[in-house]
């Protein structure tokens, strides 16, 4: 792939610059290392590589500290940060939605720090960020996975081992679960009554085993964030500017460069 031309050379940059970056950080940790005062993940990987130092390889060595704070990284921080962009564009493009969720804000939780115990309170602004993920589809190709046996899958026999990458937009656009899949549309997470609904077809997480590990926390940041940035701000588009909601290249699914317009509600 190095050798053909095109956008996706962009991503070997980038991953290439987040590789020196993790790095240079672990190496500072490495020369400050304190046995006795383990204070990160980092510290704990490089107290564990010390214990393995009669065979350096084969476990904690840095490739694999490297991989394994990439991953975190990109599947935890970078999931998060571009949703929140996306909300507010999406926030943007329906000022309605906004005002009402706006107004649950107020009812709720009024000028308090918003808090997770606020969730269960608040149903429209709960479906509005489970909309967000769903019609986002952040990782619209989940991270490869591999079979742990043989199986055949509608009349396709998969041998132990084979590698495969599940597609979380076929259930996240399935019309069997959501009304207007191709639309955002928040009430597909409100019953009649406005009430929260569960969904199953909502898998943004993947599921099972190897579902986001993070899965949970990642549900308490864009709540929190979320909540926290329409209670302070109204997002609107620029004067002259258009709204675009195309997504840049990328193994996630990003937003394009954009501008906002962040009006104080103090």
């Amino acid at each position: 792939m190095r050798w053909i031309p095109g956008r996706h050379q962009g991503i070997r940059k980038n991953t290439n610059e987040l590789h020196s970056f993790i790095r240079e950080i672990f190496m500072k940790k490495r020369d400050q290392l304190d046995i006795n005062d383990q204070r990160s993940l980092i510290d704990c990987f490089l107290v564990k590589q010390k214990q393995e130092k009669p065979n350096p390889e084969r476990y904690f060595h840095d490739e694999n500290l490297i991989s394994l704070l990439s991953d975190l990284f990109t599947g935890g921080m970078e999931t998060t940060a571009s949703t929140l962009r996306w909300s507010l564009l999406l926030m943007m493009k329906y000022p309605e939605i906004q005002k009402y969720v706006q107004k649950e804000i107020e009812k709720v939780i009024g000028l308090a720090e918003p808090q997770m115990a606020h969730r269960q309170q608040m149903p429209y602004t709960d479906a509005v960020i489970h909309e967000i993920q769903r019609f986002v589809d952040i990782m619209p190709n989940n991270v490869p996975r591999s079979t742990t046996q043989d199986v055949t899958l509608k009349g396709c026999f998969l041998p132990k081992g084979t590698y495969i990458i599940p597609s979380l937009t076929s259930v996240l656009r399935d019309a069997k679960y959501f009304k207007k899949p191709d639309e955002f549309y928040p009430q597909h997470f409100l019953d009649a009554d406005g009430n929260f609904v569960k969904i199953e077809a909502f898998l943004p997480f993947s599921a099972g085993k190897r579902g986001c590990a993070g899965a949970n926390m990642a549900k308490m940041e864009l709540f929190l964030f979320f909540t926290k940035l329409l209670q302070n701000f109204t997002f609107k588009v620029p004067p002259g500017a258009k709204l675009d909601l195309s997504a840049a290249a990328g193994f996630i699914v990003l937003p394009q460069k954009h501008e906002i317009c962040a009006i104080s509600r103090n």
